[in-house]
């Protein structure tokens, strides 16, 4: 009996070895390419997150970009009649295409009487609010806490639906409450309610 195993020993062992090598390729096949970085040999294959900086700032551009009016909430009959926002060429991409960045709506003032054109209020002093949102809301037409103060529910809605990744901020960081006791000038009420801001 130990011939006959000594005779079938090197076929049982070729058929380990592609057994193992069947398993493995079986293994292999399932799993996606990875991007190897060798100066010597390419890559295996496309890592979609090492795309270049130029389509992370357009696709960064998109999210900023305000909800369409379908996918909102409680959208109100004057917020379902607005015209959708379109987009606008900024430059091109030879690889990606064109970059397109949303063209804001056309701004609409608040109900507040519009205020003179050099009367300016630091909006940033409302918790909430930096830069980047005094510039959209400057870009909104809103400059001062008197008409922010008096924004009613569906300019909420109207304002909030144009924020884009800031939407729902209004409401969470209590813009108006913090706007009318800045637009009256109480600044102790102000501190006494919401804190020092400064």
């Amino acid at each position: 009996m130990t011939a006959d195993l000594n005779a079938l020993l090197p076929f049982i062992l070729i058929g380990l070895v592609v057994l193992v090598l069947a398993v493995w390729l079986l293994a292999r096949s399932g799993r996606k390419a990875r991007v190897v970085k060798d100066d010597g040999a390419p890559a295996i294959g496309r890592d979609v997150l090492e795309e270049g900086a130029e389509r992370a700032r357009r696709n960064q551009a998109l999210i900023d970009a305000p909800r369409g009016i379908e996918t909102m909430q409680g959208t109100t009959s004057a917020a379902a009649n607005s015209q959708p926002v379109a987009a606008a060429p900024l430059g091109t991409d030879a690889e990606a295409g064109p970059e397109v960045t949303p063209e804001p709506a056309a701004p609409t003032p608040a109900p507040a009487p519009a205020p003179a054109p050099d009367a300016r209020d630091d909006l940033t002093r409302i918790k909430g609010i930096g830069p980047k949102l005094v510039a959209l809301l400057g870009d909104l037409g809103v400059t001062t806490f008197a008409q922010i103060a008096s924004w009613s529910d569906e300019d909420i809605q109207r304002v909030d639906a144009q924020l884009g990744r800031f939407s729902g901020r209004i409401t969470r960081d209590q813009w108006i409450a913090q706007a009318r006791l800045l637009a009256a000038g109480d600044e102790a009420g102000f501190t006494e309610r919401f804190g020092k801001n400064g």
